[in-house]
């Protein structure tokens, strides 16, 4: 059976060209288009698709208001369309705090570097989002919005003790690779090993979760810990800007140079590469442009966590987010050769079951955590818990 796809935007071009786009794969059936956000919400009640794919700017409502509403009135897997500017980066972040599951490039030219490509990645992203919708409507899938975030609390302040969380408090039920009691009674201890660093890799689904566990970080986390984030040039001083406003620990946009100290989080700068040099006792980042045609993802988790395994040999605490693809896989087999501890999301909590899969099957990872678990499960590892 076809997933259901309703089409929203202000322009009768653009409106067509998705529908066209989207209709080529036998899976996908667009059922309607809307022109703006009051229409929108009222077809989506009408109409239960398995997806939206949504416009920011309309008239007489807007796209975030939309999902608003949408996530309110008939919860559904929501796809947003942005432009890469910084006010549309911001606006993208309030669509994702509104409800939305992901996000693309309104322009299809800064998608990929040909027509053909740029379809092929949005009937991919919506075939991904449409087997996600079923648990969205249920309301089984932990939440996306970060409205539901931690309760805000300044850097000076100590951390919230609302946000804090049993460790053997049940969850969404793990992916059949992890069984929910195996991951339960891990939970329950730490391995008493000692880290040098914490790198998250993750993609599709990864604003949302890295928001989620960055804010539950307390102020006196004793590692630093680099994030790479599949995710447009445009949007990533944005979004650091936005953690660390979040955050009581510092988060940035990594830049060339910067040295690795505890208590703060780096960002890797979209279309870059971020690795780490130097000493496991003076680490840096280096940050540099690749055109390499070999590597499709620019950050690449693989080249930093590789980076990482130099620098830090097994010192690490590696944990693999949700994501579309396998990015982050050879990174951590590197890794774990080493003597790196490997961490994954667990099927139930990902947008995209990709990357997280990927290091499972490949059997690098000891263990797969809800995204609810991964914040608490970090701290009591490294002794914070």
């Amino acid at each position: 059976m076809a997933y259901k796809v309703l089409v929203v935007d202000d322009s009768s071009f653009f409106r067509r060209r998705v529908s066209d786009i989207l209709s080529q794969d036998s899976n996908i059936e667009v059922v309607d288009v809307a022109i703006n956000g009051k229409e929108a919400v009222e077809k989506a009640a009408k109409l239960r698709p398995d997806v939206i794919t949504m416009d920011i700017e309309m008239p007489v409502l807007n796209g975030i208001e939309a999902v608003r509403q949408i996530m309110s009135d008939s919860p559904t897997a929501i796809l947003m369309f942005s432009s890469l500017t910084h006010e549309g980066a911001k606006a993208t972040f309030e669509a994702l705090d509104a409800g939305a599951l992901d996000f693309l490039p309104k322009k299809f030219n800064e998608i990929a570097k040909n027509s053909d490509d740029a379809g092929s990645l949005l009937r991919q992203r919506v075939l991904e989002l449409g087997r996600k919708s079923a648990s969205v409507k249920r309301g089984s899938f932990a939440s996306n919005r970060l409205a539901n975030r931690p309760i805000r609390t300044n850097k000076s302040a100590g951390l919230s003790s609302g946000i804090k969380r049993p460790l053997g408090q049940k969850s969404a039920p793990t992916s059949s690779t992890e069984p929910a009691k195996l991951v339960a009674s891990k939970l329950r201890k730490s391995s008493g090993k000692k880290y040098k660093l914490l790198a998250i890799g993750t993609s599709t689904g990864g604003p949302v979760a890295l928001q989620k566990i960055l804010t539950l970080i307390p102020k006196n986390f004793p590692l630093p810990i680099v994030m790479i984030q599949h995710m447009p040039a445009a949007f990533t001083e944005a979004f650091s800007n936005r953690l660390d406003s979040l955050c009581q620990i510092s988060v940035k946009e990594a830049q060339d140079g910067d040295r690795l100290t505890p208590g703060t989080a780096y960002l890797a700068p979209g279309g870059m590469q971020m690795l780490i040099d130097g000493t496991e006792n003076a680490a840096k980042l280096k940050i540099m442009e690749d055109n390499s045609p070999r590597v499709a993802y620019k950050p690449s988790v693989d080249i930093s966590f590789g980076s990482a395994a130099k620098i830090y040999s097994g010192d690490v605490l590696a944990v693999i987010l949700t994501g579309m693809g396998a990015d982050g896989r050879e990174g951590s087999r590197m890794l774990k050769s080493k003597g790196a501890t490997i961490w994954a999301q667990d099927e139930a909590s990902c947008v995209v079951y990709g990357m997280p899969q990927a290091v499972t099957a490949a059997g690098l990872s000891e263990m797969s955590l809800p995204l609810e678990e991964v914040a608490a499960t970090i701290l009591k590892e490294v002794g914070n818990g």
